[in-house]
């Protein structure tokens, strides 16, 4: 019997748990009643559990054999702020928070490996199962690192899994290196002097200062970064005044940085400092500048990549499984783990979705036929990595 067709009686039950968890949606470090459904599931599994790791993370401790490696897996648990507009009997019970980016269907494929891991302990050594908070740009991985995590529960590598709407149900693809980007934000203020706007002379304008830096950055990506590199420069707000008939004497400007290296990451920061300072001393305006650093590049180790592309190989077969995909200028705080330990996040498909809509749009829903596809790849990788001894 292969490890898909041996998950699949769980299906009804991880179905009820995903949308219960999608009804139920908790932002970023206020996952409470999840967390409590996530340890009783596991508690009653008879699962080793340890609860309040950076906050409200979840870690589940099974044991095979008497293998000492040990390997950790990893779900997101938390929702988003965006008003659903869903209408099936699942939708959100919480206004103005929905599970927009598919933690809830993460969180249940783990909780479905975690029974069958628990179930057959077909494997040597020790899986930690990490359900963790705030990964919504609240940076949970890093409290749970912070919170000891890797000292608590040491283990060689660290593997996450994320839904992809738009690649084919059930489908796998799987990256060496770079999948998802650092996100950076910087804020830009320029101080002037308000004036009359017939009489702009009297006056120093920062709109003018503003609209100039909003050109200026753009070749920073064009000019000084290498074309074999990806790189996003976005000033994503600019607001200047109130009134049609006078000169505001402040410009507020931010946005977003993106890239894949670190290299380009400082190159960019500094970039975009020096086209500020330029830009107010040429117009004769005072500057404030704030650039704060996000998640950094979520890169995957090679070793680990292959180790889970056979994986998914094994349980969806190799038509089902890509390695040529682009990786995505989005970001996720996995890369936290990623710095510290080797380890892989691949990209299960979704679907096409409602209406062709990917992460964070108010008709999201997660694909619950893929949740059994999770689960047996979770399992399957576990069986690969800690293989036991004959």
């Amino acid at each position: 019997m292969s490890v898909l067709e041996a998950v699949r009686p769980l299906h009804g039950k991880l179905t009820a748990i995903r949308r219960d968890l999608h009804a139920h949606p908790e932002l970023a470090f206020k996952e409470h009643r999840t967390a409590e459904l996530v340890a009783r599931h596991l508690q009653q599994l008879g699962i080793e559990t340890h609860c309040g790791i950076g906050g409200t993370g979840v870690i589940g401790v099974v044991r095979g054999g008497r293998g000492l490696r040990a390997i950790g897996l990893r779900a997101d648990m938390d929702a988003l702020p965006i008003t659903e507009r869903n209408t099936f009997a699942h939708a959100s019970t919480v206004p103005g928070c929905m599970h927009a980016c598919g933690h809830d269907g993460h969180t249940t494929m783990l909780l479905g490996a975690a029974e069958a891991l628990a179930a057959r302990r077909d494997f040597d050594g020790t899986v930690y199962l990490i359900f963790q908070p705030a990964e919504e740009g609240e940076g949970g991985a890093a409290a749970m690192i912070a919170d000891g995590l890797f000292e608590r529960f040491p283990m060689e590598a660290v593997f996450g899994m994320h839904n992809w709407p738009g690649m084919e149900a059930g489908s796998f693809a799987v990256h060496s290196g770079p999948v998802m980007a650092s996100a950076d934000r910087f804020d830009v203020c320029f101080l002037g002097v308000g004036a009359h706007a017939a009489m702009p002379h009297l006056g120093a304008d920062p709109l003018l200062a503003g609209a100039a830096f909003v050109q200026a950055v753009q070749a920073l990506v064009s000019r000084r970064v290498d074309p074999i590199d990806a790189a996003v420069v976005s000033v994503t707000r600019f607001h200047a005044g109130e009134a049609y008939n006078a000169i505001s004497d402040r410009a507020e400007l931010c946005g977003t940085v993106r890239t894949f290296s670190a290299e380009v990451r400082d190159m960019l920061e500094q970039g975009l400092r020096q086209v500020a300072e330029g830009v107010a001393a040429s117009h004769g305006v005072q500057l404030e500048f704030a650039y704060r650093r996000g998640y950094p590049p979520t890169l995957n180790s090679a070793a680990e990549a292959i180790r889970c592309a056979d994986a998914a190989r094994g349980v969806v077969g190799a038509e089902r499984v890509f390695t040529d995909r682009r990786p995505s200028m989005g970001a996720e705080d996995f890369a936290y783990f990623l710095e510290r330990r080797p380890g892989a996040y691949v990209w299960i498909g979704n679907g096409p979705g409602a209406g062709g809509c990917t992460l964070h749009n108010p008709n999201y829903d997660f694909n619950d036929e893929v949740l059994s596809i999770g689960v047996a790849y979770w399992c399957e990788l576990v069986r690969n990595l800690l293989a036991t001894v004959k």
